[in-house]
């Protein structure tokens, strides 16, 4: 068993590529403070190493990342300091690094771990992984991963994820282009080693200059962009409706605004 001291991310090289692996399941890799600072420092570190070709972004335990770590959230809600202020400078450092990003969902994915998902430039999924924007049913917003979440979706279906909150699997997320492809489980490390294998063979300055035609906003832009969404973000986490809907989902009942069954005439599934 691992000690509150060990590192919530893990990194190793070879042949060109780096693996920089989210290693805190004990909280299904929920997106602390100290977990996002570990991984910037990782992604600084291989964007600095010339050794480096390609990075991939894998997870032990079955859970990809569960989104914003909501018992530190809610123990920050009185101060103010809410770890998804980082989240911003994580999603854009994923996406302006000059090494092509990888991802790897062996898992489910909520909330900030799509944004996750969807700032690096490739990524697969186990086909019985399971995702869901979680953030409207705990009273928040899926703000600040929209900077790389919805260039990656298709209109009507970003639509209907964002509003109904509903799960979803791994063929509709290749389907709707949150994921690259989606395979069986044991199929996923072949396919990461393909892709691998062709992306050390591009030449560096023309992978990074690839990613930047890529982007559909140039990089002032998507600063500014990060910069209004994550004080969305943050606004409701600290609205009275973001306290409520992260006390709920924590206490495992339904929200405030959640209609009683009698008033319906049917239960009604408030919880994500």
């Amino acid at each position: 068993m691992s000690s509150p001291d060990s590192p919530l991310v893990r990194v190793t090289h070879a042949r060109g590529v780096t693996t920089i692996t989210l290693d805190s399941p004990h909280n299904r890799n929920a997106l602390s403070h100290r977990l996002m600072s570990e991984l910037l420092a990782a992604l600084a570190e291989a964007d600095a190493d010339d050794r480096v070709r390609a990075i991939v972004l894998d997870h032990t335990g079955p859970v990809f990342c569960s989104g914003a770590d909501l018992a530190e959230t809610a123990a920050a809600a009185k101060s103010g300091q809410m770890p998804a202020a980082l989240l911003g400078t994580v999603l854009g450092a994923v996406a302006r690094s000059s090494r092509p990003v990888v991802a790897v969902v062996r898992g489910p994915a909520r909330a900030g771990g799509l944004g996750l998902i969807a700032a690096a430039d490739l990524a697969v999924c186990a086909a019985e992984a399971t995702f869901a924007f979680t953030e409207v049913r705990l009273g928040v917003v899926p703000a600040l991963i929209s900077a790389t979440v919805l260039p990656r979706l298709a209109p009507r279906a970003a639509a209907e994820l964002y509003l109904t909150g509903d799960v979803f699997g791994g063929a509709r997320a290749a389907e709707v282009g949150l994921v690259t492809a989606t395979a069986p489980a044991g199929e996923l490390d072949a396919i990461v080693e393909r892709w691998c294998h062709s992306l050390v063979r591009g030449a560096p300055a023309s992978l990074a200059m690839t990613k930047e035609l890529l982007r559909r906003r140039p990089e002032p832009e998507l600063d500014a962009e990060l910069a209004y969404l994550s004080e969305v973000s943050l606004r409701f986490f600290g609205s009275a409706e973001g306290r409520e809907g992260v006390a709920a989902f924590r206490e495992k009942r339904d929200a405030a605004w959640v209609p009683a069954s009698d008033e319906t005439g049917a239960g009604v599934a408030g919880t994500p």
